[in-house]
């Protein structure tokens, strides 16, 4: 997927460029759980034969997910608690969903997960946690394909042709691989009515012209809702409740409302929606104070420094919260996390 990208950066009509699309990704190892299967010169080997390869070569081995690798949700669920913060519905929500799915050997449809929340709130990186659940690449696997909105789709008067291209990117790629995972973020920057183009492949179809599509993921990131999300957060707080007494039922219909009545939106007025084809609206909620400290913790520890308190602290209260008047939420999330700790360590 990420040559496709870049080489839909340079097409001047700006589409996620599927010029290969027909037959995309030729290296593919098919049927690669079940037997060992030459394809142009490699060999892939069943899970539990891979010890056999030389290690050079287990570096170049990827095939298609056929058959769903039960540690896969531990390291998603053990991935999710030591990483993301503040987040328990998303936590919660996504393990079960993405679990049930990959073990469920006759789905219906297509998974298709609708992330909603403010900037810096974890969505990019939960994305990732899935994609790395389920391919060792994770987003460098040829299995996983990103699509930016500002990037790929950028001009409102070419949206025939990238519904066009965006078709016959999904259906050329499923082709290869059904268990093919499809990102879509900045869908709040979305032309509306472009989404709807790819109805037909999350809808209950058991074939369209002699492909399935009902074992491939789609992951949907948007900020649009999060006003909706912050009013439910603040409703419990000023109620003297706590965030992780608010459930996925608290919030979920109203958000998927809002989000299809957002005319900023590329769900506006979405058949995705009104066809009922997200499975889950998840809310990321709005990050306090002690969340932003948690991520300036893991930051640190992961450059393999000791953990400051002090530069913890100066780090989170260089951030801006709102309201205005409780100064409750930070209005980066941890985005800016990165950045500010260059200016505290000499690298």
């Amino acid at each position: 997927g990420r040559a496709g990208h870049e080489a839909a950066a340079g097409r001047a009509a700006g589409g996620p460029g599927v010029g290969a699309a027909a037959a995309p990704h030729a290296g593919r190892c098919r049927g690669a759980h079940q037997r060992g299967t030459r394809h142009r010169g490699r060999r892939c080997l069943s899970p539990h034969r891979l010890h056999l390869l030389p290690a050079a070569l287990l570096l170049l081995q990827e095939c298609c997910l056929q058959r769903h690798d039960p540690r896969a949700a531990a390291a998603l669920q053990q991935n999710l608690d030591k990483k993301l913060f503040g987040q328990h519905l998303v936590s919660k929500v996504v393990v079960k969903a993405v679990r049930g799915f990959l073990n469920n050997t006759n789905a219906k449809k297509p998974l298709a997960l609708s992330l909603h929340g403010w900037t810096g709130t974890g969505k990019n990186f939960v994305s990732k946690i899935v994609a790395e659940s389920i391919y060792k690449r994770g987003l460098q696997s040829k299995y996983v394909h990103q699509f930016v909105a500002t990037l790929h789709f950028p001009h409102a008067h070419s949206i025939n042709l990238y519904k066009d291209q965006l078709q016959s990117w999904i259906r050329g790629n499923v082709s290869v691989c059904p268990r093919s995972l499809f990102i879509f973020d900045e869908m709040d920057k979305m032309h509306a009515g472009l989404i709807d183009s790819i109805k037909p492949f999350l809808d209950y179809y058991e074939l369209l012209d002699g492909v399935s599509y009902r074992q491939a993921i789609f992951i949907f990131l948007s900020n649009a809702g999060a006003e909706k999300i912050t009013e439910v957060a603040l409703d419990f707080w000023r109620n003297g409740r706590t965030r992780e007494d608010i459930q996925l039922t608290d919030i979920q219909n109203a958000l998927s409302v809002s989000v299809f009545n957002n005319k900023n939106s590329g769900f506006w007025h979405s058949t995705l929606i009104d066809r009922n084809l997200i499975d889950y609206f998840i809310p990321f909620l709005p990050l306090e104070y002690k969340h932003v400290k948690m991520c300036v913790r893991v930051e640190i520890e992961s450059r393999g420094y000791a953990v400051d308190e002090d530069i913890v602290s100066r780090i989170a209260e260089e951030m801006t919260y709102f309201p205005r008047e409780e100064r409750i939420y930070s209005d980066k999330g941890c985005k800016t996390v990165d950045a500010k700790l260059d200016y505290y360590y000499d690298f």
